[in-house]
């Protein structure tokens, strides 16, 4: 299909507001710049656009070296200017292909409402044909004839995305923001407006896309852990606190089609959701996260909360002018309300007159005064904690339910009882994670008794900061300590011998310490790690606590002999490669759903996955369903980093999808037919999957262990640059690491995976994958058995379909021009036919005739950004043969370097919001 033909199959909105936002940004360039400037950006998206009809051979490679004596041509001043053009159009596309899945999804919601109306259902496609795919009514009619089943699990259910600062999100906040304000003017075209109207929203977009001009697109001073609070809080603000109500109310109606559901108003959904955070926590090789770093980040998250509970509550309050003849207050709601008269008149009286013979609502507006107290310490009125709170809108719901009000007892109300629920006074519980060779440092000196160091101090301070966090907020507001590399029971006990020795005044706080096992010899250990862990003393405890059903700080009970433990994706991909790294996690996950089952513990593992495909990345409903048989069981909590935390929930419509995928992921995971179905798979396939996994691992190992692999790395990409982006508070190797690329182990995984995307080689998603597929298709059962598994057995189908993707991101021309810049022939030839292998059998074993034929409209956007983005990688390799010394010895003058280095960030940002990914 011609690039023409790809644009017109563009829907017609999308393609408006394209062009639209292109012209508007076509007209700035020309006013800042002039035409001579435009022209310029004109001839280099001519160029790339016309270099890509051309196959690949010598005509190709001569219409790249055209392109590549047109960039070099430019004055330094002048490529900067282009990489700024080309990168602000991604933001703008991006912009506009955001806007238009909004749209999609509203079109399919009023769809599936419209036909709810008629038939009772909800979620349903348009043609009546059942539900939605990967919809909450689609997962509920799994148990259909189980309705016992889904009844305990949905009691049980959690789903917990745990928020990150790690360093993936390029762009700065004053660009993010520029776009949403966009996003608004946007949506404001779809409502027809007059001529008048368009032609204000049409000044108001030029306004904006003119900032965005002038705005500089690379930060000049480095974000703070404090900063990253700040960011990620925003996204409660704007989604996360309205969004939890509205994806309620929609698992709420799917489980009303579970025969013997209810049919009154009193929801059957519990709050299933809960929001953890690491920003402002992880202090893991980040020495800028201190222990008042902690204690600043839960003081900002509480106000957030305490302000949207404050808010909902008075707005709730007041409208709630139900008069006490209507609906009579309840005997407990009356005396709560003498009470409060008899505490605090001169309020009361206030509030009354306002709202005279109006129970329900001086008593909700009393409440939204309490949690304005709470916020601002006000001793004598606030309070202590979230569940009383909780405790007081449920005696006003009761009493509206009582009086015959069910309505208002479980509209906007039960809204607000949600939310309260889910985010409690602290909006995202806090988690602290260290290194494990840190806390055996800290407790060798600290029992030494000798003077500190001052990361054994900062250690000790850190447990007291948990403390006093959960003296002012509450236990939930930050309880789980997460140990990287955990590697035995030991490093366990050292945190709790840690929070003893810091806290010799009181009890230590409240700890409930969280194995991560990373590197593929610990997902091997993890088991005999847990042996280790029951003996422990504090464990113990904690797990006959949690059999007793204890009490959280927002009022939320044990629900039993409860542990958690979290898997590393990055580290161990890695280390291991794509294909051995996810089996070696499905392995891990499996013995350990086993080895908690014989014990008699409800075990929630923890998924560390990052936003890209090399870091265990992709769709996330699929990637749920993939996990090991028994390893869900109605629970998933995993990270959300980044870049990825605005992409999912920047926008709430695409946020309550997104959390609707995964819940219905978790539920169908959880279904008994599934999981038969799951464990069949893994017994019939896995001879399959280890053939591929041991020559894939030696495909890989051969590789990123082959001499000078390291710093050939660095001299092809820009993996020394990235850390002077500024796009996040953590440094890119691990504390005491030396700088440069002599050690990979200590190179962080976000790094690793963001410097191959910027080669536009992706390989961290696939390498190694050819040469497993080729040992498979070498064996007896040959290409019919590797279709089998691959349709037959899901993380097969997930890995192979995440590989495609990262395949079809990734292009072959560009890439032989970033790797000829590292002068080895023989790491570059290897590389290239991994990938030619590669991608021939796993075309071969999908039976697809091209990479995502599957998924058009995947396939067509990669198709028509390809060459914008190769425009960007033009611009890199000139900046990168520059900073590298290019042919001739020696490397830029001093001046030079520095304009050289701008133009390589400007256009890692630029190929970064091309790619719509980074690390």
């Amino acid at each position: 299909m011609s690039r023409e033909a790809d644009r017109q199959e563009l829907p017609v909105p999308l393609r408006r507001d394209v062009r639209l936002l292109g012209d508007l940004l076509g007209e700035v360039i020309r006013e800042s710049g002039g035409q001579d400037l435009l022209d310029d950006v004109e001839r280099l998206r001519r160029a790339v656009i016309a270099a890509r009809e051309n196959p690949p051979g010598d005509e190709a490679d001569l219409a790249g070296d055209e392109i590549a004596a047109l960039v070099a041509g430019w004055p330094l001043d002048r490529a900067e200017l282009v990489a700024k053009a080309f990168t602000i159009y991604f933001h703008l596309t991006n912009l506009a292909e955001e806007r238009h899945r909004v749209r999609v999804l509203r079109g399919q919601a009023d769809l599936a409402q419209a036909k709810g109306d008629g038939e009772g259902g909800m979620g349903r496609r348009a043609g009546g044909g059942g539900p939605r795919r990967e919809s909450l009514a689609a997962a509920v009619a799994e148990f259909g004839t189980d309705p016992a089943r889904f009844a305990g699990l949905l009691a049980g259910l959690r789903v917990e995305p745990v928020l990150t600062a790690h360093p993936t999100e390029a762009r700065r906040r004053a660009v993010a923001a520029a776009l949403r304000r966009m996003a608004v003017l946007i949506q404001a075209l779809d409502q027809a407006p007059a001529p008048a109207e368009a032609a204000e929203v049409e000044r108001r977009l030029r306004e904006e896309v003119g900032l965005l001009w002038l705005t500089s697109p690379l930060r000049v001073k480095p974000i703070g852990p404090v900063d990253e609070v700040r960011t990620v809080m925003a996204v409660f603000d704007d989604t996360l606190f309205g969004v939890a109500p509205a994806f309620y109310r929609a698992l709420d109606q799917a489980c009303r089609a579970m025969p013997g559901t209810g049919a009154g108003p009193a929801p059957v959904a519990a709050a299933c959701l809960r929001f953890g955070s690491w920003v402002g926590a992880d202090r893991d090789g980040n020495p800028t996260v201190t222990a008042q770093v902690t204690r600043d980040a839960a003081v900002i998250n509480a106000d957030h909360a305490l302000r949207a509970l404050e808010n909902a509550t008075t707005r709730i309050g007041r409208a709630l002018t139900i008069h006490a003849a209507s609906a009579p207050p309840s005997a407990g709601l009356a005396l709560a309300l003498e009470a409060a008269e008899t505490e605090h008149p001169e309020l009361l009286a206030q509030i009354g007159a306002r709202s005279p013979e109006e129970p329900y609502r001086t008593f909700l507006l009393f409440l939204a005064e309490r949690v304005r107290a709470t916020r601002l310490r006000h001793a004598d009125l606030a309070y202590a904690g979230c569940a009383a709170f909780l405790a007081d809108l449920r005696l006003v719901q009761d009493s509206l339910a009582g009086a015959g009000a069910g309505r208002q007892a479980f509209g906007e109300l039960q809204n607000l009882i949600w939310q309260a629920e889910t985010f409690g006074f602290h909006a995202a519980s806090l988690e602290v994670r260290q290194h494990s060779a840190v806390h055996e440092r800290a407790l060798r000196e600290a029992e030494a008794g000798g003077e500190l160091s001052a990361q054994t101090a900062e250690v000790l301070a850190t447990m007291r900061a948990i403390g006093w966090i959960q003296g002012r907020f509450g236990v939930a507001a930050c309880h789980r300590y997460v140990v990287s590399f955990t590697r035995s029971a030991a490093d366990i006990a050292a945190v709790y011998r840690l929070a003893a020795l810091a806290v010799r005044s009181g009890p230590p706080p409240v700890l409930d310490v969280i194995p991560l096992f990373e590197s593929g010899a610990d997902l091997a250990n993890a088991i005999h790690v847990l042996d280790g862990m029951l003996e422990l003393a504090p464990v113990a405890a904690r797990l006959a606590a949690g059999a007793g059903g204890r009490r959280r700080g927002n009022g939320e009970a044990g629900r039993g002999r409860e542990l958690e433990v979290m898997l590393g994706y990055s580290d161990s991909a890695k280390e291991l490669g794509p294909v051995s790294a996810t089996l070696a996690l499905y392995d891990a996950q499996e013995r350990l759903a086993r080895w908690a089952a014989g014990r008699d513990i409800r075990l929630t593992l923890f998924h560390g996955r990052g936003g890209a495909l090399g870091r265990g990345g992709g769709p996330a409903g699929r990637a749920v369903l993939a996990q090991a048989p028994g390893s869900v069981d109605g629970r998933l909590k995993v990270t959300e980093q980044g870049e990825v935390i605005f992409a999912r929930y920047g926008h709430p419509v695409i946020a309550q999808r997104h959390l609707e995928q995964v819940t219905s992921a978790v539920l169908l995971a959880s279904a008994p037919a599934v999981l038969g179905q799951e464990r069949d798979a893994a017994r019939r396939f896995r001879p399959v999957a280890d053939r591929m996994a041991a020559a894939a691992l030696r495909a890989y190992r051969a590789l990123v262990e082959a001499d000078g692999f390291a710093g050939w790395l660095a001299r092809i990409s820009p993996l020394e640059e990235l850390g002077r982006m500024r796009i996040g508070s953590r440094p890119p190797r691990r504390a005491g690491a030396a700088p440069g690329p002599a050690d990979l182990a200590e190179l962080r995984a976000i790094p690793w995976v963001f410097a191959w995307a910027q080669t536009r080689l992706n390989l961290p998603g696939w390498y190694g994958l050819g040469s497993g597929l080729s040992a498979v298709l070498a064996g007896p059962g040959g290409l019919g058995e590797a279709r089998e598994a691959y349709q037959g057995w899901p993380v097969l189908t997930v890995l192979l379909e995440n590989a495609e993707m990262s395949l079809a991101k990734t292009d072959r021309r560009m890439a032989a021009r970033h790797l000829a810049l590292g002068g080895r022939d023989d790491l570059t030839a290897q590389v290239l036919a991994e990938y030619d292998l590669t991608r021939r059998l796993l075309l071969e074993v999908t039976g697809h005739p091209r990479l995502l034929a599957n998924r058009p409209v995947l396939s067509r956007a990669v198709t028509l950004r390809d060459p914008y983005v190769d425009a960007l990688s033009y611009l890199q390799l000139r900046a990168l043969a520059g900073l590298r010394g290019g042919p001739g010895p020696g490397g830029p003058a001093p001046g030079e370097r520095d304009r050289l280095e701008r133009l390589l960030l400007l256009s890692v940002n630029g190929v970064a919001a091309g790619l719509q990914n980074t690390g």
